[in-house]
């Protein structure tokens, strides 16, 4: 079976995805990933919230979107 672009590049997110859902638990083991550049991993912390997001897969989702758009009308 050959996956195809689209469909690596969803398995991609989806590990991306977990790797950042477990970012907070982790950071509770192991403070010092918050010395990692912000456009790598940002951390929001406030009180007993920790909200953990990387800018360039934020970026990378956004321009899949538009070349997707772009190709299903072209």
């Amino acid at each position: 079976m050959e996956l195809t672009f689209y469909q690596m590049l969803g398995i991609l997110f989806l590990i991306l995805g977990l790797l950042f859902l477990a970012a907070p638990m982790l950071l509770r083991v192991a403070p010092s990933l918050e010395n990692a550049p912000w456009y790598i991993l940002y951390v929001y912390r406030r009180d007993d919230f920790v909200f953990v997001t990387s800018p360039i897969l934020i970026i990378i989702s956004v321009a899949s979107l538009i070349v997707n758009l772009i190709i299903k009308r072209g």
